[in-house]
């Protein structure tokens, strides 16, 4: 009777890119990524916090204060149009990465594109709300509540431009065909970094924009 060699060795996680805890590194180095970017944008949502109430008036907004200048001053039905643009993002980006998984590249790459269109049309509104400000006399060096919000959504809106590459790339992938079900982590990647952007610009829009 033949024997039948028995492998002794089983493969474990730690082996061929893969954590103990079952995870890519890849995907792992994103988790800690994202959560180094927790600490950054909970430093900044406190650094304007603590200075939002520092000035009790603004230039050209006399005896306003500054609890109450987003009556004056923010335009809070534009920006909530633009935040549920954004948002809405975040649905395209899981219709893309579905897509993908299920090896329908073509709509993969649409929903990609949509994907990026709407976060351009977030940074456009950005931009937009942005210039309004600095006509109205709220620059970035205006008070320190002006540098402490400018600093906050402008990282926001910076990281919000690296996620757009990051789609564009996924899509240009693509379309070479370098990008299929088999390494469809790849995309999920982009996802999470896409998703933690949406999650945090909701954290910034009520804390800014909502609370008084």
């Amino acid at each position: 009777m033949t024997d039948i060699a028995v492998p002794t060795h089983e493969p474990q996680p730690g082996e061929h890119g893969w954590t103990q805890t079952g995870v890519s590194n890849e995907k792992l180095g994103m988790w800690v990524f994202l959560g180094s970017e927790c600490l950054l944008f909970g430093g900044l949502i406190s650094t304007y916090l603590l200075y939002k109430d520092k000035l009790r008036t603004f230039p050209g907004f006399d005896g306003v204060h500054v609890n109450r200048l987003g009556a004056h001053i923010f335009d809070i039905p534009f920006t909530s149009v633009s935040s549920f643009v954004l948002l809405m993002s975040s649905l395209t980006m899981v219709l893309s990465h579905s897509a993908l998984v299920h090896n329908e590249h073509r709509r993969c790459r649409v929903w990609l594109m949509a994907t990026a269109l709407l976060g351009a049309t977030f940074i456009a509104g950005q931009v937009y709300e942005f210039t309004s400000f600095y006509r109205e006399g709220l620059g970035y060096t205006t008070n320190i509540f002006s540098s402490a919000f400018f600093t906050l959504t402008g990282f926001h809106g910076v990281h919000v431009t690296i996620g757009i590459v990051m789609l564009m790339s996924a899509f240009v992938h693509s379309s070479r065909g370098r990008l299929t079900a088999a390494n469809a982590e790849r995309l999920e990647i982009v996802g999470l970094y896409w998703h933690f952007v949406d999650i945090v610009w909701v954290v910034i829009f009520t804390v800014v924009y909502l609370i008084p």
